[in-house]
Parts: C-alpha cells; structure tokens; sequence
C-alpha cells in the first residue's frame, strides 16, 4: 500500500471514529443507531459463508431471501411476493417483486444500485453449490434439487426451482442466509474481498468495517417494506457492532447503557441478574428488561456408533444397554434448575425440540432420571452396579465443563465412570467430523423450521456433519424419507416422531436440554423481541 493510500485510509477511518462518536454516546438525543457487541466476532459479510450465528446475524440485515420466516415460523414473501408449487411438487415458481434495488456501489453505472432479477437469484444459488465458491452451505441442495438444470431464471420476475424428488422442505431451505441474493458484478469486482465489501438489498447496508473493532451499517433508504401505515422500514438510521470478547465487558457495556442489549447471560453473572426460577432479581425490575422465547436448539451428548469403527469395537458404549443407562443415569431437572437458572427445559422427550409443530411429550418418551433403571441395564449389559465397566471419555468444551461433571458425578454415583476432558472447540469439531471422538458434547441449532432439519443428523445417508454420531437404522430411514415426501402435515408429523422414538430407543445421543434464547434488553427498545431461530430482527426496531 503506497503512502497516498496509506493517508487516505487514515483520513477515512477518523471520519468514521468522529462519526462513531456521537452515535456511540447513547445521551445523545439525535442517535437513532442499534449498538450491539459480537462477542464471536465475525468471520464474512458474504452469505454464501453464513455459517455461524454472527454472520447470520449480519447477513440478515444486509441481505433478503426469496421468503422468509415470521415470528409464528410460517413461511411468508420477501423477495418473492408469491409462489406456486406444481402438482408432481418437483418444480417450484417464484413470482418475484419488481421494486427491489441492490445497495448503491460504485459497482454499477453512477454507483446507482440496479434493480434486482430472477437472473440475480438464479446466479446466487448456483455461485452456492459452484466448488470454486466452497461456500459450507453448499450441502443444503445436495441430492435434492435438479443435476441438469436447478435453477432457471424465465424472465426478469419469475425464478424457477426444480428438484430432484419431493421435498416439502425446500421453502424453509431457500429462507436460509446462504440463499441470500447478491449482485454477479460486486462478486466478480470485489473477488474474495467480497466478504468485506457486501452488496445487497437489505433493510441496511454497509458503511466500514475494521475487523476486530467495529462493524457500521446505515439504514437503506430505497428498502421495498413498508409498515402497515405506509411508513418505510426500517426506522433505525443504523447499527453499530463491537467485537469485545470477553463477556464481562460485554456486561458493563451493557449495564453503562452502551449496548442495547446482550444475547444470552454469562454463567459466571448469571446468579447476579436472575434467581433460579429464571426471573429477574428484583434489583434489576425496572432497569433493564429479561425476555425469552423457545429456541430451536438442543443441547446433547453424541456417541459414536459405528460398529466398524475401532473405538465403537473397544468401548462398552457399542451396547444399547450401556447408552440408554446412561441417559436414566443423571438429573437433567437439577442441572437445568441450579446451573442453568431454568433457562431451558429439560430434554425428556426426543431430539426434535420444543418449538416445532411436530413436538409431542406425550408421543415421543425419551429419558428421565432414574437411578434404578441405570442400574438394571448395567447388570443386563454384563456390568452389575458397573464392575469391570471401563472408565469412558467424554469431550467438551470449556463453558461446557461444569455440565459434563455435574453428568460426570452422577453417572458414577451409579456406576458408570466418566472422565472429563475439556478441549478446543476446533479440536472437538475436527474430531466429531473425523469419527475420533466416542463420546462429545455437541448442539444443533435449526437452520429452518421443520423437524427434518434434526432428524437428518441421523439419516444414514448423511455424512458427518450432520450424522456425527454414524447412526444407520433401515426403519429410521424409511419413516424419514416417507416423512419428506409427505405434504400432508398431521401424517408427515406422525412420520417424524415415528422415526424420533426409533432413534431415541437405539440411544446414539443424550439428549440435555431443549434451548431457549435469552435476551437483556434495554427498556428503551420497542419492537425488539426474539424468536425460535434467534434470528436479530431490527427492521421493525425503535429506540426511545
């Protein structure tokens, strides 16, 4: 970088920092600017790359998807206003809206940004499953849209999708950030600075980005939505992001009314802010403001079961008898209550969580604690009150590690040994996809509203991820693939729990907890709630 660009830079940056500001101090009466620190950080502003929940979160704004999902997880327009379904449900039609402009960029003639097309959709999916893209998204259409050709623009505002079979699931696919629509000329310009340089159609769009600092977003002033008066959206003038990693600081922020609110509460100041019943402290009644939803995620243990595999062959978890006695072995209503502070419900029933449409307690009987039964199975297993069973590892990670040796304790209590090993979470996700670790904890969050979306991290035809554990149960497969191919929802409903009770007897997970997502939100925030994906949603956001 020469010396002139050098000093250009410098002059930018402090422009922006003076910017920042004012908009940063929360007295001022003028600043209409969303503060929120990313405590993960975030690893691209380019969707096709959307992985985690940080560059979700950010993609959501910059970016739309042909639909989307509502508050009530039901399907609802966005970039297309409507969409027809054939009758041999291979092909779906999206008729798209005519009013919707990318982001100005100096991309496009006078840095005017142009109107959005169905060529613009058809080229964002196919850049997803392009190999030179490698975009980690690429799985979602895998050996379910067409090979010959998926996608298909018609004309300007009709896109076309064909699939390969049935499946009903699709819609919830392409409301995924990986589906987000982007401009072929930013892409091609800006190279792999793509993913700090996004050009979109969303309710906000880039301003800078100084990679550990601050991300600024501005509202953008030509978005197609409207309110139910006619009002445009969104009604910030902007977002600020922070990457503070540590979450102490991230509190005190909070706590100074520097950010407008804090996803999820640190363990460590847990007790201070909630009681164990999962309200507020009375201290806090007033000052800021608790609010929950059922999130899409489940908290589980994975055991590996693949027979072929050398650990499955040495270790006593390849028995039935040892895994469900592991799961009646320990108290998920205690650990939830004293270490959790009820922030969470206790995972009793299958793997399918709470939330979605197709959940039934009362259908689909998993676990509960019962110290008697462990018992039982150990000695039907060869290991009466656990002798001569071996001591088994069970891998997690550090901000996990109180919950593994809460387990860990009273596993033993009923004679079942459990060693704890903290690691890396790279290390973990390596080894989870590798076939190396028998015994780890793990989580899936929803990417979409529909049960498949977790029973296929068993289906036996999927690699790891998401079938991490090796599961393979011909009469699991057969309620699964019956279920996808259904449109019918009370029987593709059946279909599912059918296979979450197959999977659930055989025991290749423990499942902990079904999610909620918390939130600490400043009282000055209206039309600011969470939702069953944890999806940050501030068009529709006021601060007072």
């Amino acid at each position: 970088m020469n010396v002139k660009s050098i000093y250009i830079k410098v002059i930018v940056l402090l422009s922006l920092a003076l910017q920042l500001s004012s908009c940063y101090n929360k007295k001022n009466d003028e600043a209409n600017v969303f503060h929120y620190n990313e405590f993960n950080g975030i690893a691209s502003l380019d969707p096709a790359f959307a992985k985690s929940q940080s560059t979700m979160w950010a993609a959501h704004q910059l970016y739309n998807t042909l639909v989307e999902i509502d508050d009530s997880l039901h399907m609802v327009p966005s970039i297309a206003r409507s969409w027809d379904i054939s009758a041999d449900r291979m092909t779906f039609i999206f008729h798209l809206r005519n009013n919707i402009f990318f982001h100005d960029d100096p991309v496009f003639p006078g840095g005017k940004g142009r109107k959005l097309t169905a060529q613009d959709v058809e080229y964002s999916f196919n850049r997803i499953i392009d190999k030179q893209t490698a975009s980690p998204g690429s799985w979602i259409f895998n050996r379910k849209v067409d090979t010959i050709q998926p996608f298909k623009a018609i004309d300007d505002t009709t896109f076309q999708l064909k699939l390969l079979r049935p499946y009903l699931p699709m819609l919830g696919i392409i409301s995924m950030q990986y589906c987000s629509i982007v401009a072929k000329e930013a892409v091609e310009k800006y190279g792999t600075d793509f993913r700090r340089h996004p050009v979109g159609t969303g309710p906000f769009q880039f301003v800078a980005w100084e990679e550990g600092q601050a991300l600024v977003l501005k509202k953008n002033s030509t978005y197609f939505e409207k309110d139910k008066n006619g009002k445009g959206l969104p009604y910030l003038d902007g977002i600020r992001v922070s990457f503070y990693d540590s979450k102490a600081t991230e509190f005190l922020l909070f706590r100074q009314k520097q950010l407008d609110f804090i996803n999820d509460i640190e363990a460590s100041f847990k007790d201070e802010v909630l009681t164990k019943k999962g309200t507020l402290r009375k201290e806090w009644d007033g000052k800021i403001v608790l609010t929950t939803n059922p999130y899409l995620n489940i908290e589980y243990l994975g055991i590996l079961v693949d027979s072929a595999n050398a650990l499955v062959k040495n270790s006593p978890m390849r028995s039935k008898k040892i895994r469900q006695a592991i799961n009646y072995g320990f108290d998920r209503r205690k650990m939830i209550l004293y270490l959790r502070n009820s922030l969470g419900t206790p995972a009793e029933s299958g793997f399918v969580p709470m939330g979605l449409p197709s959940f039934d307690s009362s259908v689909v009987k998993g676990y509960n604690y019962n110290p008697a039964k462990t018992k039982q199975l150990l000695a039907e297993a060869g290991y009466p009150d656990g002798k001569g069973l071996p001591a088994i590892k069970l891998l997690t990670v550090a901000i996990y590690a109180d919950m593994a040796n809460f387990i860990a304790k009273q596993l033993e209590e009923s004679g079942i040994p459990v060693q704890v090993e903290v690691v890396q979470k790279s290390l973990l996700l390596t080894m989870t996809s590798s076939s190396t670790a028998a015994f780890f904890r793990a989580s899936w969050i929803a990417d979409y509203p529909d049960a498949e979306n977790y029973l296929s991290v068993f289906y036996s035809k999927n690699p790891a991820p998401p079938n991490y554990t090796r599961y393979k149960s011909a009469s699991f497969d057969e309620a699964f693939e019956k279920a996808i191919r259904e449109d019918n929802d009370s029987i593709r409903y059946k279909l599912y729990q059918q296979a979450d009770k197959i999977m659930i007897e055989d025991a290749p997970v423990v499942p902990l907890w079904y999610d909620k997502v918390v939130w600490l939100v400043q009282p000055g925030v209206k039309g600011f709630s969470p939702n069953a994906l944890n999806l940050l949603e501030l068009r529709r956001v006021k601060l007072k």
